[in-house]
């Protein structure tokens, strides 16, 4: 007898890892409408929308911004296939895991790669990008806002203003950042940024907005020799979301009704009460943390609010409180990647997961798991922390 396979069926998860993060169901609703073409007059009107949308959430007027067909990773890679020919010399910041992933891309597309490096956990240090930018010229100086390794947020300031000056372009990497925290590509003179859906956009994952401003337009326009990847070479593929609405691909239809959905609602709520909410769960979560006697890992000062690093205690087994929090709440957090794997949890805030019940929740939870593995914490003291916080900070 031939195996049967059941209708699909799920179970109920709070999503509090690093991505993707729980959806409003107004976006998953979107993302059930009828498919229609890609190039039908109805689709090419949302997609209107939702360039319009993206820039917002940018804060820019870049004419070339765009959903990319694709993960975060996609427009990474996107940003510099586009930009980088063989022989460039790149400088790349990193300070975890997505700052070593664009030295991998930017090596296999022939750039001649230099890094700035520092701990994981720890910010850049602008003062070390200016040592290595004398050894110039560079044609791009690439850095990672919100680093998802490692829960740093990114000061930008400095690093792009050195970049400038010594006639670099800047690539900043938003996956984490974008609709969670304060992005302003014009003000702020970025160059070119890419990010994701999945995290503080809460749309499914699958696009990758980026931005280039008209410097950058002109670097990929203006190229020697072709991208190296034909699926994701923006001369082309700006033919289709531009103007001239010429075929390239067929775009993930449903996936745009979801991102356009998704901005719509941000748009709704408002960038900068958005920004607030983040930043108010964020200290709840870092007083409840705190109050239980454990150590928030990445730099004191510069705590990205959508995604926190928390260290995990010693004698704890990481993954079985993982895997009891999934099992025991439905919550799912994630562990550590590379040089912190096995010594944080990374615990997601972001979009509509950043919520004064998903706090509350995840201390509580986190409480039980840790006393099943013997490590007494003050009893309560977390979410009465949490809460306290919450109190003394309302929204606005």
């Amino acid at each position: 007898m031939s195996k049967q396979y059941s209708e699909l069926n799920v179970g109920s998860r709070i999503l509090m890892g690093p991505g993707p993060s729980d959806c409003d169901p107004k976006v998953l609703r979107a993302m059930s409408v009828q498919t229609v073409g890609h190039l039908d007059p109805d689709f090419i009107a949302v997609m209107n929308d939702t360039v319009e949308l993206l820039r917002h959430v940018f804060q820019t007027e870049n004419q070339m911004t765009l959903p990319m067909s694709g993960t975060g990773s996609a427009g990474m890679e996107t940003v510099l296939v586009n930009l980088i020919e063989p022989g460039d010399r790149v400088l790349i910041c990193v300070a975890g895991l997505f700052g070593q992933r664009m030295v991998d891309i930017a090596g296999r597309c022939g750039g001649v790669v230099e890094t700035v490096q520092v701990p994981w956990g720890r910010i850049i240090d602008p003062g070390e990008v200016k040592k290595a930018l004398a050894k110039g010229p560079y044609k791009l100086v690439a850095i990672v806002q919100a680093e998802t390794s490692t829960g740093i947020l990114q000061p930008l300031d400095e690093v792009i203003a050195l970049a400038h000056e010594n006639g670099a372009l800047v690539v900043v990497d938003a996956v984490t950042s974008i609709g969670g925290v304060e992005l302003r590509v014009d003000k702020w003179g970025i160059d070119t940024c890419y990010g994701g859906t999945q995290k503080c956009l809460s749309c499914p994952p699958g696009l990758a907005p980026v931005t280039f401003n008209e410097t950058a337009r002109k670097a990929v326009t203006g190229r020697r020799s072709k991208v190296q990847s034909w699926y994701l070479d923006l001369n082309m593929i700006q033919n289709y979301w531009g103007q001239e609405r010429f075929y390239h691909h067929t775009a993930p239809v449903n996936m745009v009704y979801a991102l356009r959905e998704a901005l719509r609602l941000v748009y709704e709520e408002g960038l900068d009460k958005r920004f607030a909410r983040h930043l108010r769960h964020a200290g709840a979560l870092y007083a409840g943390v705190t109050a239980m006697g454990l150590r928030l890992a990445a730099q004191e000062g510069h705590r990205l609010p959508s995604l926190t690093t928390v260290a995990v205690p010693d004698g704890v087994d990481e993954a079985r409180a993982r895997r009891d929090l999934l099992n025991g709440f439905g919550l799912e957090i994630g562990g550590g990647l590379g040089e912190l794997k096995g010594k944080v949890w990374r615990v997601g805030l972001m979009g509509y997961s950043s919520s004064h019940r998903n706090v509350v929740l995840f201390l509580s939870a986190l409480e039980a798991v840790l006393k099943a593995q013997g490590v007494k914490t003050p009893a309560g003291a977390g979410t009465a922390a949490a809460e306290a916080y919450l109190a003394a900070n309302p929204l606005k």
